[in-house]
């Protein structure tokens, strides 16, 4: 097995050389602030595109996407197709008000329009956010690559951690930039590679491929019926809640997430960061589509292969056994017994991320899989590089020259940015191996943090928008809008006499309510309690 391998582990082992190679070539440019930080504000707009382009694109896109189309069908592809939408309103009005009015920070703005409750606050959920993003990346794409390669999946965290660390602190932004750019041709090559490789060997020819998928319902953007049902309004993922769910958390990427602000000030023009929005929002559209085509066509070729789709339940059947059964041992009879019994119940939706994996491992050619490993790896760090830079960057901006040392020099921050993007690539790191053994905590971990994060794009509109928004005000709508996103994020599990509490609403409506509750309620606060500090 392992020969049989060695030309893909050659192929990832010169992947992975490449990646370190760049930090080290972009390591003098990184040797200033601004150099590590935003690349001297000196990079063009198609490199800046392609990079942004790149953090949408991660290890969830390459299994989760196809995963969802193989279970269930296109209705998350409307997320993609609202890019165009929150794209204009963020280069008409977010990338002009970054690199005119506002520091390397996303956050100064908010303690100069609200106080420094503010900052801390939006502060705080970036920082949890995404130490909760590069845990669970890095912990998804060790899971995947154990499936194709068969490593440990402890070894992979800590070698995939090290190496992605190291190249972010040797070349900073600029690296990430860069990278996250050739990673993202590296994936359209590899999903393009999957692609053919399906039709190609589809039994009666790819139209068998199209027939199948339609026939099941792949192809569906999702019920385009009234959302406003008399009973239960916005309880289903139609196609208008899930538009409204991709512009609002477009919005929050494009409007306040350090990920992209920064890229904002990377670019060498105002203009080059606007064609880098436009760059990577269009791109990132036609790539979608082709994952979600990849799910639909890969439940093509299973259907039409039942041996091949057998192996993947019986796979995903011994996973939940040795989850759940911990006393049964490994392989054995009753072990075996429980997992047939388990997949001859399954449906696609339970099974649809483990496919496209399987289907590496065993339907590419040797040496070419290893393009498609590297893919992977390469969707992962495109995200966990970025994650890393930017926390250090609010590290440094927010916190360092903010609180502790407001009279730094130019060696104590730059020093002070390379240990924090060391710290947060240790955590990271400690975070996805944590995910080993206590995953259902980490899930508690990652759902708060998206009850706090969820309140940050509603404070920046209001502060944005209406020059009437007072602190008081802020305050008012920060706090009733926490509230009504924990009662949509949790209640939905609430049983008994609290069962009349559940919130009737789908989950993607909570980013949604959030948001407006926020910016309504400050806006009332405000005009009552007299006018803001505008």
């Amino acid at each position: 097995m392992i020969l049989a391998r060695i030309p893909d582990i050659v192929v990832l082992f010169v992947y992975f050389a490449l990646l370190i190679g760049a930090g080290f070539y972009f390591r003098k440019r990184s040797g200033t602030v601004e150099g590590f930080t935003v690349a001297n504000r000196s990079l063009p707009g198609w490199v800046v595109g392609l990079s942004v382009f790149g953090t949408y694109l991660s290890s969830n896109t390459f299994i989760g996407v196809p995963g969802k189309a193989y279970g269930m069908n296109w209705n998350g592809l409307v997320f993609a197709l609202s890019l165009p939408i929150a794209a204009f309103i963020s280069v008409k009005w977010f990338v002009p008000f970054y690199r005119r009015h506002a520091g390397l920070s996303a956050y100064e703005h908010l303690e100069t329009r609200f106080g420094a409750w503010a900052r801390v606050y939006a502060v705080v959920c970036y920082l949890l956010t995404q130490v909760s993003r590069v845990g669970t990346i890095m912990f998804g794409v060790s899971v995947g690559l154990h499936a194709l390669t068969g490593w440990d999946i402890a070894t992979i965290i800590l070698v995939s951690g090290f190496a992605v660390t190291l190249y972010t602190l040797l070349g900073g932004i600029e690296a990430v930039i860069w990278t996250d750019a050739i990673q993202s041709v590296i994936l359209t090559l590899g999903a393009v590679v999957v692609v053919v490789l399906i039709l190609t060997g589809m039994p009666e020819g790819p139209g068998q491929a199209l027939r199948l998928a339609n026939d099941a319902g792949k192809f569906s953007l999702g019920d385009f019926g009234a959302s406003l049902a008399p009973v239960k309004p916005f309880a289903q993922p139609t196609f208008w809640v899930m538009l409204a769910y991709g512009v609002v958390m477009n919005l929050t990427n494009f409007g306040i997430d350090q990920n992209f602000v920064q890229r904002y000030h990377a670019a060498d023009s105002e203009k080059a960061a606007g064609r880098s929005v436009w760059l990577g929002s269009l791109l990132y559209m036609p790539v979608a589509l082709m994952f979600f085509f990849i799910g639909s066509i890969l439940f093509s070729y299973y259907e039409a292969n039942p041996g091949l789709l057998q192996e993947v339940k019986l796979a995903k059947a011994a996973e939940e056994v040795a989850a759940n059964h911990p006393g049964l041992a490994n392989g054995s009879p009753e072990a075996l017994a429980e997992a047939k019994r388990l997949a001859s119940g399954m449906q696609p939706v339970d099974y649809g991320d483990k496919v496209l994996p399987h289907f590496i491992a065993n339907k590419i050619p040797v040496g070419l899989a290893g393009l498609l490993i590297a893919a992977l790896f390469a969707a992962a760090m495109s995200s966990i590089d970025t994650s890393l830079n930017s926390s250090s960057t609010i590290a440094l901006q927010d916190f360092y020259r903010r609180w502790a040392r407001p009279d730094a020099d130019e060696a104590q921050s730059l020093r002070f940015l390379r240990v924090m993007t060391v710290t947060w690539g240790i955590i990271g790191t400690g975070v996805a191996l944590a995910m080993m053994g206590v995953q259902s905590i980490l899930d508690a971990w990652w759902k708060l943090s998206g009850v706090f994060a969820g309140g940050m794009l509603g404070l920046f509109l209001l502060g944005f928008i209406s020059r009437r928004a007072s602190n008081a005000g802020a305050v008012i709508g920060a706090v009733v809008g926490l509230l009504v996103i924990l009662w949509l994020t949790f209640s939905p599990g609430f049983t008994g006499e609290l069962e009349w509490l559940r919130s009737p609403f789908h989950a993607h409506m909570t980013a949604i309510i959030g948001t407006l509750s926020i910016f309504l309620i400050g806006l009332g606060a405000s005009r009552v309690m007299g006018r803001g500090n505008g």
